[in-house]
């Protein structure tokens, strides 16, 4: 800090301003600080902010905060993605000095020859505004001097001019003693970073064909794989995500269902990378050449879907890195490579990689590997694992790529301890996937996710029902109402949500004594009859699709700071809202965590979270159901997970000629 007055806890700041905060165009950003002075005179804040660059600087002026808190706020609306920064200045407000005594010595009944001063001091303020406002204002600021050194005039008549200029002189005002923070950074990534909704499959399992016995016959490939994007895209998805695509190692191969011994025609696991055919940056040959992919990568985003390839960073023992580079690994006492452990569990087919032995060959073989996807048109890596390697790399390497690219953006895919998920978001992830999974009844839903929403400066979570390696008890034994409950709940909590293939068909059945699916995709093919299920009801795409058609078109659902709950006099129910401010969209939720029992509550709003006075009264439709319903602060609900386990309502205030139909106040 430069100058006279203190400037403190300014926010948004991460990491005591060692890391860029972060946002996405368009996104309107909080800024706070703490400013004080000496004595009684008027202090000022503004927000100085400026685009990636060197774009003009852009002022914003601050409005305090409770009375006595000397807190100060604005908001913010990059519109561009890239590298921003913002100051706080903080500076003495002579005209409302002024205005303040002014007014309290009149309203005391002082009379001009009292105010002789005060009338001078005021007229000199103005004389400096006059060359401050804009040209066309000019003219009403002098005339309000000239009438503040009128003798003729009443002591109200003279300061009547000056006193209705304060909405010009905040907006335009005179400033001394100008106090400046040191410039904190703010990175700006495109929309898609915070809003986005993602479905995943494995390519080789779209268009394969089994043997009668269920062995593979035949792979899928990028071509057959096309012909589910229109399916994937119906349902509204706008991220289609790939396991990796790369050649699978052959040595110690796993088998169906994770076992040790792979027989002649078990596929693998995508994740162990590597084999004669090539490494990171080649394409397993059953699904095509780099031409399919490409063909691929197009006709997705011919229907709106932009292609994530996964980024996992370990090597199957017959990767070429292994022969090539054996110092990228950890070597044991008997001379043999380590496999990946994560004891009990043992993965033979997987070599982690050393970042320690050769940090500089290995960081410009990655940074290679990632621009060479990037050129073929891939903005978008969810990352496998990425606590398992060292925080300082990842830092490097996602600038690295971003100064390249600045619209490419990489998924942390860490489920692991706090400090470390966090950690990874501070030094430049742009999506964290979360323990939403793992979150199963309202009141820790509630709380764990006004912990993301405290950390929306920097860390964007990511909500997934489910992944292939994870399948939730909740989803094992909760029927189709609990697969309805945990898209509902993903889908509008957060502004980004994923599922993994086979959610939409209800698969459900896990290994024993496992959180996991049994005949895991990750070691088979898994062709699916999509237009059968769908034909025969079987299907959660419809419903599913429902959902990414109210988060497209209510843009309150596009953002995370402005998550609010609500209360409810029942456990089972979680009660939630967000507003757009700009356009005033609200959206109000009503979510059972139940999927077997029906479920009743008294709900109780917070009406100013809705943009509402407390004792008005709304039309609530009903996104899901087409029903409106006629609510206000207090409301009785109830919810058959059978019929429909939650309400999605549009906030409609009412107003003169309204609707006319609408249910009672209670629900169902």
């Amino acid at each position: 800090m430069t100058g006279r007055f203190p400037i403190e806890n300014v926010t948004p700041r991460v990491a005591c301003g060692s890391h860029p905060a972060k946002a996405v165009v368009g996104e309107l950003v909080p800024v706070t600080a703490v400013a004080y002075r000496e004595g009684h005179e008027a202090l000022g804040c503004n927000v100085v902010w400026q685009g990636p660059g060197g774009r003009k600087d852009r002022f914003t002026r601050m409005s305090p905060g409770e009375a006595g808190t000397d807190h100060w706020h604005a908001t913010i609306r990059p519109d561009a993605a890239g590298r921003w920064s913002f100051t706080v200045e903080a500076w003495g407000d002579p005209y409302l000095t002024w205005k303040d005594a002014v007014e309290k010595k009149i309203a005391a009944g002082q009379q001009a020859e009292d105010l002789a001063n005060d009338l001078e001091i005021g007229a000199r303020v103005l004389d400096v505004a006059a060359g401050i406002v804009p040209k066309k204002h000019r003219d009403r600021v002098r005339e309000a001097a000239a009438a503040l050194r009128d003798g003729s005039l009443a002591p109200a008549e003279r300061v009547a001019g000056a006193l209705a200029a304060a909405d010009l002189l905040w907006r335009y005002p005179v400033r001394e003693l100008i106090t400046s923070t040191e410039p904190y950074l703010l990175w700006v990534d495109r929309k898609k970073a915070l809003f986005s909704a993602w479905y995943e499959f494995f390519p080789r399992s779209e268009g394969a064909v089994l043997a009668a016995d269920g062995r593979p016959a035949r792979s899928g490939t990028f071509r057959t794989a096309a012909e589910r994007l229109p399916g994937v895209a119906a349902m509204g998805f706008d991220v289609l995500y790939l396991p990796p695509i790369h050649p699978i190692g052959r040595v110690n191969r796993k088998g169906r269902n994770n076992s040790v011994v792979a027989g002649p025609d078990d596929v693998g696991s995508p994740w162990a990378i590597g084999a004669a055919e090539g490494g990171h940056d080649a394409i397993h040959p059953d699904l095509g050449t780099l031409a399919d992919f490409r063909y691929f990568v197009e006709r997705a985003r011919s229907v709106g879907l932009e292609v994530a390839l996964d980024l996992a960073l370990q090597a199957a023992p017959d990767h070429p890195w292994v022969a090539g580079h054996p110092e990228w690994f950890t070597t044991r006492p008997d001379g043999t490579i380590a496999y990946a452990e994560n004891p009990p569990k043992k993965y033979q087919d997987i070599y982690p990689l050393n970042f320690d032995n050769d940090p500089e060959g290995i960081r410009a073989e990655i940074l290679r590997i990632v621009l060479h996807w990037v050129e073929q048109g891939v903005r978008i890596f969810r990352v496998d694992n990425p606590h398992t390697k060292p925080v300082a790399f990842w830092q490097w390497l996602i600038w690295k790529v971003k100064q390249a690219d600045p619209d490419v953006l990489f998924l942390a895919e860490a489920f692991t301890r706090p400090a470390m998920m966090h950690a990874l978001a501070r030094i430049g992830f742009s999506q964290s996937y979360t323990y939403f999974t793992w979150r199963t009844a309202a009141w820790e839903m509630r709380q764990y996710c006004a912990e993301l929403v405290a950390a929306a400066d920097y860390m964007r979570p990511n909500f997934w029902p489910n992944t292939p390696d994870i399948l939730h008890e909740r989803l094992q034994h909760g029927g189709p109402p609990m697969f309805k409950i945990r898209a509902v709940l993903a889908s509008m909590l957060s502004p980004s949500w994923g599922m993994y293939a086979g959610y939409e068909l209800f698969e459900h059945v896990a290994r024993p004594g496992a959180e996991e699916y049994l005949d895991s995709e990750k070691y088979e093919l898994r062709p699916r009859d999509w237009a059968a299920a769908e034909a025969e009801g079987r299907s959660l795409a419809g419903f599913v699709g429902r959902l990414n058609a109210i988060r497209a078109a209510n843009p309150a659902l596009h953002w995370l700071r402005n998550l609010r709950f609500h209360d409810v006099d029942n456990g089972a129910l979680l009660v939630f809202s967000k507003r757009d401010p700009e356009t005033g969209n609200t959206i109000l939720v009503v979510c059972s965590f139940a999927a077997a029992d029906e479920q009743w509550g008294n709900v109780v709003l917070d009406m100013p979270a809705l943009g509402l006075d407390w004792h008005e009264r709304f039309d609530a439709r009903d996104e899901l159901s087409g029903v409106t319903y006629d609510w206000g602060q207090y409301n009785a609900v109830r919810l058959d997970p059978y019929i429909q386990p939650a309400h999605i309502f549009t906030v409609h205030p009412h107003r003169a000629g309204g609707a006319q139909t609408r249910e009672n106040a209670w629900t169902s």
